[in-house]
């Protein structure tokens, strides 16, 4: 019997309850009809039973509890078809609760369906399909049409179309060529792919992307605490309530009614369901929500701080123009190539870009490297000292009234400039743009329209700061920021406006990051900084996606309301039809698993949000 499954226990019982009650109307209360009663009872009421006593040794008074006391003191005083009634409506319920909250997990199963079932690798010049778990590192991956890739790496043979919608949430596939990066769990549209496995098994994105999404269900909300503690406390108390309540009345039937209306299924139920409905909705649009606590912060959030670089930009800056003082164009370059050759700075990628279409590859290296935080760096190169950066690295070198004046006005025109120079003089100027994002102002404009206050911290001058923040309609931007200003500057605006959040490409911005209330990375494909550091991970690089965060945040926390004021005037509504002997123990369980499935099926439509967008 404790063999069946829920749904046989379901059905068993159910024919049982009908023939019961068919008997019941007709015969009335004869032996066969108590029998089968009984039966009915034995059936559906032995899993509750059973939970009931598990959750008493760990010292729990829950739900099962409370209507198992319901349903011994029906059959105590004789109310055979009470009993049966309540146990039966209890475990359909429960079967029902359990086949629709399924709906709410719908977007987390199908991530996991995504997953790749196997791998084609090369060992000894042969192809071999093995368990992706089982693929090493630097092995080479054969990843053909309608496949799944099973590793992180990248591309070493062949082109394709890639779906990454499983990881960035973007339904447009991506073209993938040589070098470029690919991510386990997304699937080849049309072409072929010989990858080389940098990241397998329980390190890739996907996997970790998994990991995240089911850690986060288990992080609660307030809301969600809130509600156990109640429930901790509450049951016992109804207990007592319906003991008081008898003593009182010496009424058993509406003290066991009052049992089985007080079970706080639907209130208890009411935060988690729409949660889990909310990650999984974000975990699908390729928006990593960190728990059910942060969905609630995101929503609280009054500031959201960006970082420019990277975040309101592409990122992708290109040298416009140069300026040079007593040395050729070419001479600037080969010498901001040689100096920027040992630096990761976007800014410094651009110049090495510049460089190798004018002049070609340039393979000479300079001595004594030293990057200079936040201001720029210096190096060696033919018994000369260099200077590479900002103004700020300049302070003790001479830039005359005419380089003054010209940096200015590339600055006017939102052009960030790298200065290259000498000890004793500035020898050129490389000007150098970062593009705005295309849903830059868009996303600018929906965030003003939800209240939120916007504010730019950045490491560029504040000429290039004004103009890029004007350009966007941002309220307020603080610029010649080093990594520990804008940690300081984010507490500042703490103090000042309250809820701070931080959005930035979770690499340079970790301390940002984690000093806000809440950081945002985008970009989070890839960059494990992003993935450990913030509490909202954007897979993809578009910004739209931190609209749709807040956007779903917002409804999260608006069904989760709706479920508790919708429990609580259910019980009080049916703790009143006691009252006034309107509601009866069958009929009060009855409307008690209806409110819990009205709960769970309000909390899916969570799911549906933002099905329209990509």
């Amino acid at each position: 019997m404790f063999k069946l499954s829920k749904g046989k226990i379901v059905l068993i019982s159910g024919i049982l309850a009908v023939i019961s009650l068919v008997l019941k109307e007709t015969i009335g209360y004869e032996l066969i009809t108590i029998i089968l009663m009984l039966a009915v009872t034995i059936i559906a009421g032995a899993p509750i039973f059973k939970k009931a006593i598990g959750a008493l040794r760990f010292k729990i008074l829950g739900i099962d509890a409370l209507v198992s006391i319901a349903v011994i003191g029906a059959l105590i005083i004789g109310e055979y078809w009470e009993a049966a009634a309540v146990t039966f409506l209890f475990m359909f319920g429960d079967y029902l609760e359990a086949r629709t909250i399924q709906k709410t997990r719908s977007s987390i199963q199908s991530l996991l369906k995504l997953a790749p079932d196997l791998a084609r690798v090369v060992r000894d010049g042969v192809e071999v399909e093995v368990d992706p778990s089982e693929v090493n590192v630097n092995e080479s991956v054969i990843v053909k049409p309608g496949e799944k890739i099973a590793v992180d790496g990248i591309v070493i043979q062949g082109n394709a179309y890639v779906n990454q919608a499983s990881i960035t949430g973007e339904s447009i596939s991506v073209y993938k060529d040589i070098d470029d990066s690919v991510y386990s769990g997304t699937i080849i549209e049309s072409g072929y792919l010989v990858i080389k496995a940098l990241k397998v098994g329980e390190d890739t994105t996907f996997a970790r992307i998994l990991e995240m999404v089911y850690e986060a269900q288990d992080k609660k909300a307030k809301t969600q605490k809130f509600l156990e503690r109640f429930a901790k406390y509450y049951t016992p108390f109804i207990i007592l309530l319906a003991i008081v309540f008898f003593l009182i009345t010496w009424d058993i039937r509406m003290a066991l009614t009052l049992l089985v209306i007080a079970c706080p299924g639907a209130l208890v139920i009411s935060a988690p369901v729409s949660i889990v409905a909310g990650i999984g909705n974000g975990a699908k649009k390729g928006v990593l929500f960190k728990g059910g606590e942060i969905i609630e912060n995101l929503n609280k959030i009054k500031v959201i701080a960006f970082d420019k670089t990277g975040t309101l930009t592409k990122g992708k800056p290109t040298v416009e123009t140069l300026k040079t003082y007593g040395i050729s164009d070419e001479e600037l370059l080969r010498l901001a190539v040689i100096g920027e050759s040992y630096s990761e700075h976007p800014l410094g990628k651009a110049i090495i870009n510049k460089g190798n279409e004018v002049i070609g590859q340039i393979s000479e290296q300079g001595t004594d490297y030293e990057i200079i935080t936040g201001k720029g760096l210096k190096f060696s190169y033919q018994g000369v000292t260099y200077y590479i950066g900002n103004r700020k690295l300049f302070i003790n070198n001479q830039i005359d009234d005419e380089q003054e004046e010209y940096l200015r006005n590339e600055e006017d025109l939102g052009r960030t400039s790298v200065i290259v120079g000498t000890d004793s003089k500035v020898i050129g100027v490389i000007s150098i743009a970062d593009v705005i994002r295309d849903d830059s102002r868009q996303l600018i404009k929906d965030l003003k329209t939800k209240g939120k206050k916007l504010v730019m911290l950045t490491g560029d001058n504040e000429r290039v700061a004004r103009y890029i923040a004007s350009q966007l309609g941002i309220d307020e931007y603080y610029a010649d920021l080093l990594p520990e200003d804008k940690v300081t500057k984010l507490n500042e605006l703490k103090a000042k406006y309250g809820s701070v959040g931080m959005v930035g490409d979770g690499v340079n911005d970790a301390p940002a990051l984690a000093t806000s209330d809440l950081g945002i990375a985008m970009g989070g494909v890839g960059s494990d900084v992003a993935m450990e550091t913030a509490d909202v991970v954007l897979m993809s690089a578009e910004l739209k996606k931190l609209s749709y965060a807040i956007g779903l945040s917002s409804k999260t926390v608006t069904n989760m309301k709706q479920n508790i004021i919708f429990a609580l005037v259910v019980a009080g509504m049916l703790l009143l039809g006691v009252l006034v002997e309107l509601v009866n123990l069958s009929l009060g369980m009855l409307v008690h698993e209806a409110s819990v499935l009205l709960v769970i099926i309000n909390a899916a439509r969570l799911i549906n949000y933002g099905k329209n967008k990509n």
